[in-house]
């Protein structure tokens, strides 16, 4: 139809624990029109948190996250799940999103799924060495969310780096774009909406 609005630009960004892409995907969508989505908010309920593998692909519900994103990209609004961290558990109300010119789904497994894959114009793999990933993680979940290094370094070796290996860094195969996690996030900023600028130009 004549002067229908486009489709929003759908940017799926990945990539390891700690590796930089959250902070990269809040940058961009403060410089903006974007609705950026975490995939943490799919997380399932979880009875026993203790042991449990939040880095495998079935921890997340992104089938739900995939009828969203298909719902933005036909101009439709989505109820978004809000996951509630304490308890472990996914609230009974949701948020209410409408489109915007950009949506931007960011997460560790993103990537991982063919589904959500399909669904992008601009696939993105954030790369960091592991050392460095391991230390950032430990400094934000000792110092902001009051863990205990042997707690964190527990789950690193149990599920984090099992699942890096396992179904993150696979992801990183024959994405549109990899961005250095090690570089300044203005840089980084810079080379996304490059990136984007150059599938949609005038987008941005």
């Amino acid at each position: 139809m004549s002067g229908a609005r486009p489709a929003p630009f759908v940017v799926v960004l990945g990539g390891g624990t700690a590796s930089g892409k959250t902070t990269i995907a809040a940058a961009f969508s403060d410089s903006h029109p974007c609705l950026r989505i975490s995939h943490d908010r799919y997380y399932r309920d979880v009875a026993q948190p203790v042991g449990h593998d939040y880095d495998h692909p079935d921890s997340l519900d992104t089938g739900l996250l995939v009828e969203h994103v298909r719902a933005l990209r036909a101009g439709q609004a989505a109820e978004l799940p809000i996951y509630h961290f304490a308890t472990h558990t996914r609230q009974s109300h949701t948020e209410r999103v409408e489109p915007a010119p950009i949506v931007l789904v960011e997460g560790i497994l993103v990537l991982h799924h063919p589904e959500l894959r399909a669904l992008a114009d601009l696939t993105a793999y954030v790369h960091a060495p592991s050392d460095l990933r391991l230390v950032r993680r430990l400094r934000r979940d000792v110092v902001e969310r009051g863990r205990d290094v042997d707690g964190v370094l527990d789950q690193y070796l149990a599920t984090v780096r099992p699942g890096h290996e396992g179904f993150v860094e696979p992801s990183r195969a024959d994405v549109d774009l990899e961005l250095d996690g090690t570089a300044p996030i203005p840089q980084l900023l810079g080379e996304l909406e490059v990136a984007v600028r150059r599938r949609r130009p005038g987008l941005l």
